[in-house]
């Protein structure tokens, strides 16, 4: 047999077994995304309104935008959502009331964040703004430099409404322990490279950032049983109390009641978001 022969066969061996691992994933995946939110519905708890409100003065506005896991999908009851635990813990730093506004929509990918925020009034103008989303790009195979473009969207739409902005980067989908390998090898890389480059476009487009997946992703693997609720893939209210932990110095740093934790990434200096949303 001629070596081009030996190649062309190895080619063809090497051509069919990549299209089987295709399908294998794509059986995977589709079966994850039937899974995903089953026992919990499609609605998340309704958690909007003035937390805190006993403690007087004008009240700071939070809004949350993002997937299922910034709506709380997966709490009990509405202060056990991300929303509402970011909203009580950032009135205890500030000793004011927060308001809480909640776009985030259950099930979207970073594209959807241009509909949360077009869905706000125009003269809608939060102190600060949690963007959770991602783990939807992953499941649905969006191109990374896809979901980051709406992400850095979003971003500056928020900071041109004079909001300062936190960015809860994609969770680490390695955690999933219902998702069958080698899909969920495949997306603990695939999240772990979206989040980076999530951290990396958010504080270049004038953002903090939180490494969900180093500040709370050991917690969600050590202890899925506390971490997770009845699907699996959501967080539990104990989640949403460790996610919240991790977000909280962010957000309140962003706004001067405290310090940011070491999870957390740093806008740049205004003269280079403009250089690099210019760019």
């Amino acid at each position: 047999m001629t070596g081009a022969l030996v190649l062309g066969s190895a080619i063809g061996v090497l051509a069919t077994a990549m299209l089987a691992v295709r399908a294998v994933l794509d059986r995977q995946a589709a079966q994850a995304r039937r899974l995903i939110g089953k026992p919990l519905g499609e609605d998340a708890i309704e958690a909007d309104r003035v937390w805190r409100r006993k403690l007087g003065g004008e009240p700071l506005d939070l809004l949350i935008l993002g997937d299922s896991i910034a709506a709380g999908l997966g709490a009990q009851r509405r202060k056990e959502t991300l929303g509402a635990r970011i909203a009580i813990g950032l009135a205890k730093k500030a000793k004011r009331p927060v308001r809480l506004r909640t776009a985030a929509v259950v099930g979207s990918e970073s594209s959807g964040l241009g509909l949360q925020l077009d869905d706000l009034s125009h003269d809608y103008r939060p102190d600060v703004a949690v963007i959770v989303v991602g783990g939807n790009d992953i499941t649905h195979r969006i191109p990374v430099s896809t979901a980051v473009h709406h992400l850095v969207a979003a971003i500056i739409r928020l900071r041109a409404r004079g909001a300062q902005v936190v960015v809860g980067t994609c969770p680490d989908l390695g955690a999933l322990r219902p998702v069958p390998q080698p899909l969920r090898s495949l997306g603990s890389r695939m999240s772990r490279q979206l989040a980076e480059a999530q951290s990396d476009a958010a504080v270049a487009a004038g953002a903090y950032a939180v490494s969900l997946r180093h500040a709370v992703g050991p917690f969600f693997i050590s202890q899925p049983d506390e971490m997770f609720s009845l699907d699996r893939f959501h967080p539990s209210p104990l989640g949403y109390r460790r996610t919240a932990e991790a977000l909280l110095p962010a957000v309140a740093g962003a706004l001067g009641f405290g310090r940011t934790s070491a999870a957390t990434r740093h806008p740049l200096p205004e003269r280079d978001v403009a250089a690099a949303q210019e760019a």
